[in-house]
């Protein structure tokens, strides 16, 4: 296996797929960002929050979800650090499509800020198959710098799931970059305890 899987201590070590690149300027070359769903649930504590509407609040709270209303929020009063805060709190937000306009304007660009906009979620849609969706979801951001990491995984996984995870991520991204293999210079993974692993 390429990683350990014993997990050490308390929390469960997230397994990080760290890209490096070559052949890219990222202050001249377009700059990439994009989203891939994995076949396995990466991190396994993953927290999601619906900011829902009356409909999908009842439906949160019957799925065991955390959720909050359009008055939870204003609650907040556009404070940043209350809004920083709550960012930080979960790993992803969903929100009924007809609210979704309204949180910029209630909350300011906090969430967004923290690349955490919600995901727009309707009636017609399964809520649970939704949140499953956005678990899977990972997103591959250029910044300014030649490195990038997302998570693709955790040390409870079986070694054929975290490798199933790995490859989507990596065909996804080398399908974003302008030259493909030509502009990965190496990958890694590393478990958030672990030694860091060279796979290319």
């Amino acid at each position: 296996a390429v990683v350990s899987t014993q997990s050490t201590g308390k929390f469960l070590e997230t397994v990080e797929l760290q890209i490096s690149l070559k052949n890219y300027d990222p202050s001249r070359d377009k700059r990439f960002s994009g989203t891939v769903k994995l076949r396995h649930i990466p991190k396994a504590n993953f927290k999601v929050c619906i900011i829902g509407d009356e409909r999908h609040l009842d439906e949160a709270k019957t799925l065991g979800l955390e959720c909050k209303s359009v008055e939870d929020l204003k609650k907040l009063q556009k404070n940043k650090k209350l809004v920083k805060k709550l960012a930080k709190s979960y790993d992803a937000f969903l929100a009924s499509d007809g609210l979704i306009k309204q949180i910029p304007r209630i909350l300011g660009p906090g969430l967004n800020k923290a690349g955490k906009f919600p995901t727009s979620l309707s009636h017609q849609e399964s809520m649970e198959e939704k949140v499953e969706t956005v678990k899977k979801t990972i997103k591959f951001q250029m910044k300014k710098v030649l490195c990038l990491s997302v998570a693709v995984g955790n040390v409870n996984m079986a070694p054929d799931e975290l490798l199933a995870n790995i490859m989507l991520a990596v065909n996804f991204l080398v399908s974003l970059l302008k030259k493909n293999w030509q502009n990965v210079r190496s990958l890694h993974i590393k478990s958030t305890m672990g030694k860091v692993q060279r796979i290319y």
